[in-house]
């Protein structure tokens, strides 16, 4: 059996197949759909206090209970659909982050009258390039950066919850505003091509 030994992000556990598969195939790459969009909004808010790998295991039903993370269904949820979503065990069974989803639902559509779309509000945010800093060792990684802090500011201003500065970045190293992937990682190379040379973002 081959086995694949290809240099990946130090963050990574190669002991769980769906962990590596998340990052060779999503992470860092450009979100430009709302929807996908949204859905990274939410689960790294429901991460907070947990691991990522955690809520990565739940997110098959998150899909399922969120309708896909259609913006408008969530948006038209209420308190009700709050305490059935707390009895499920494959949810983050945690009332402020459930609601938190309803709150950021109403405050994405606002976005998308406002901007035209989530994703051109968020890509506002990132730099030119999208390179980041070519992280060698965990230790290398920020918790947060300018960008993140005004992105942070803006969301909270337009009325979304737990999008504090460090969640945020999460948020952008997963959806791409940033090119997170370490100098040694065989996928780096590879989503800075997704960027494109000189592409404007949100464009």
């Amino acid at each position: 059996m081959n086995v694949d030994t290809r240099p990946r992000c130090p963050w990574v556990d190669l002991s769980k197949p769906d962990y590596v598969a998340y990052h060779d195939e999503e992470w860092g790459v450009p979100v430009h759909d709302d929807r996908q969009m949204f859905e990274l909004i939410i689960l790294e808010g429901a991460q907070a206090g947990l691991s990522w790998y955690t809520v990565l295991r739940k997110r098959a039903r998150y899909r399922e209970v969120f309708a896909g993370f259609d913006i408008a269904r969530v948006a038209a949820c209420d308190d009700d659909d709050v305490a059935r979503w707390m009895q499920d065990p494959g949810l983050v069974r945690n009332r402020q982050k459930l609601t938190a989803t309803i709150v950021n639902a109403r405050a994405a559509l606002a976005v998308q009258r406002d901007h035209g779309s989530l994703c051109s509000f968020l890509w506002s945010f990132a730099d030119e390039q999208a390179s980041g800093a070519a992280p060698r060792t965990l230790a290398d990684y920020p918790a947060r950066t300018a960008q993140s802090d005004a992105l942070s500011k803006a969301l909270e201003q337009r009325g979304f919850k737990f999008v504090g500065s460090t969640i945020v970045y999460a948020l952008m190293q997963a959806a791409g505003l940033v090119n997170d992937h370490a100098a040694a990682c065989f996928r780096r190379e590879a989503v800075q091509r997704a960027h494109g040379p000189g592409k404007k973002k949100g464009a």
